[in-house]
């Protein structure tokens, strides 16, 4: 295994000779920095950047979080020169960029079956938040002090932390034994209390619930609102849209849906799409068109007020709707098609080796795996994660959702081709005769990585995020 160390500690003490000429007050003396030349400094970056993986060196399967490729036209657009502009100026010199945004937003609201859009927030949490805030400011106009909000536990965990910070209570309701809503429970959850039920459709298993239908009217029937979880889209897009299944209000992730690169935490954008209804609650400014020409809206009373600086993650935005022009109608479907074709042959590769629950019901982007069947060889999700590395792919979502045991969370994207998750689902298969021949290899995994099992308790509770000199 080749060894890799810190630029500090490839770096030599005290070969830095003083500047001429400088006040000696104004010298220091010790200079914790590394002392490199220029060329070991671009060569222990090079390096470094060889040990990353990314969607651009393999596929990236990281379930409910869609890496998919990103084209490059997009980054190309992005970087044109006019789309250099500040978001001081005066509207009439960015009448461009706000067509831009304009046109997005029409795309948006077309696209999912919502009237209205904000682009202010940066994040798909943020999205959450924000639609969460909405609906608490169209209830207090109500007057109605609804403060519960019910959240599947297939949800993902961002939406039950949404709703507690915009001021709801959350209350959360099991699936039923094939993974959907339990419909008797969420009977006996709705109330005069309940603001709102958060849902993704398809679900954090890949599922589509089918009787979205009857959700909303229990819901509605409750006097309470439904909010659409976007991250999953790709499962569905062109397909059918959350404004035609009752949703009132939604969040989606351009940075997944509609390749924007994403990881890392950012750069992301989650616009909020909602229905008339809601809209005069969207945040401020929004986008908008006289007929002459696009200004900023700020004249809006009952607004939640602005989520963001400025007006929302701008390039994120021109690659979004470079991507949506390029495939049109019917590519978006394909999106769909493509999606839930790849999620559907790895299941069909894989359900002999790994347990899948309901694997007669089609799933959608993603399918879970448990590997409880490789648990009674004292082999856990997360020592088959490690192994993949081993293989030189990047592991799949694992422990999640906390409703599966030992899961393994596989998202094969749209975007990879029948080659790629045949080797993917080959090495997993692999790894299952391995547990049978030599379980002590996969428990000790990853043998071929940079940096062999860390102690991920240890990384957690201690956190030490840059490097300081030994005392």
């Amino acid at each position: 295994m080749h060894e890799f160390h810190l630029i500090f500690e490839k770096s030599d003490k005290n070969t830095f000779q003083p500047c001429r000429g400088i006040p000696e007050h104004l010298i220091r003396h010790n200079l914790d920095i590394p002392e490199l030349s220029e060329p070991e400094v671009i060569r222990h970056y090079t390096e470094l950047s060889t040990a990353n993986f990314g969607v651009d060196t393999g596929m990236y399967p990281l379930g409910s979080c869609t890496m998919k490729y990103n084209p490059r036209f997009t980054e190309h657009l992005a970087a044109l020169e006019t789309n250099m502009v500040h978001p001081l100026q005066d509207v009439s010199t960015i009448q461009g960029s706000l067509h831009i945004m304009y046109l997005l937003k029409h795309y948006l609201k077309t696209i999912c079956g919502m009237d209205d859009f904000t682009l202010q927030p940066t994040a798909g949490a943020q999205g959450e938040f924000t639609a969460m805030t909405i609906i608490k400011a169209y209830f207090n106009s109500k007057e109605d002090t609804r403060n519960e909000v019910i959240v599947p536990d297939s949800a993902h965990g961002t939406n039950p932390k949404s709703a507690a910070m915009a001021g709801f209570d959350v209350v959360e309701i099991p699936s039923d034994e094939q993974g959907y809503i339990d419909l008797e429970m969420l009977t006996s959850a709705v109330s005069e209390k309940t603001a709102a039920l958060m849902l993704t459709n398809p679900n954090t298993l890949g599922l589509f619930d089918k009787n979205i239908l009857k959700i909303a009217d229990i819901v509605h029937g409750a006097g309470g609102l439904l909010f659409y979880d976007g991250a999953n889209l790709n499962g569905i897009i062109g397909k059918t849209r959350p404004g035609d299944m009752g949703f009132d209000c939604m969040n989606l992730n351009l940075h997944k849906t509609f390749a924007a690169p994403h990881g890392g935490g950012g750069p992301g954008s989650g616009p909020v799409g909602v229905k008339k209804h809601l809209a005069q609650f969207l945040p401020s400014p929004t986008v908008e068109y006289d007929g002459e020409k696009y200004y900023l809206e700020y004249d809006r009373p009952l607004s939640v007020g602005k989520m963001n600086h400025f007006y929302g993650n701008y390039p994120v935005m021109v690659k979004s709707l470079g991507y949506i022009m390029r495939l049109g109608s019917g590519g978006l479907r394909r999106i769909a098609e493509f999606a839930v074709l790849n999620s559907n042959y790895m299941v069909s590769r894989l359900s002999n080796t790994y347990d899948i629950k309901n694997v007669h019901i089609p799933r959608k982007h993603e399918a879970v795996f448990s590997a409880l069947r490789q648990k009674k060889f004292d082999v856990s999700a997360l020592d088959i994660a490690k192994r993949l590395i081993d293989y030189g792919v990047h592991p799949p979502t694992i422990y999640f959702p906390l409703i599966v045991k030992e899961a393994l969370m596989i998202e094969p994207t749209e975007t990879e081709s029948k080659e790629s998750i045949d080797r993917y689902c080959d090495i997993l298969i692999n790894i299952y005769k391995e547990i049978g021949q030599d379980a002590e290899v996969v428990r000790t995994a990853p043998h071929n990585a940079v940096v062999g099992r860390l102690d991920e308790v240890f990384a957690a509770r201690n956190l030490i995020l840059r490097w300081s000199p030994a005392e």
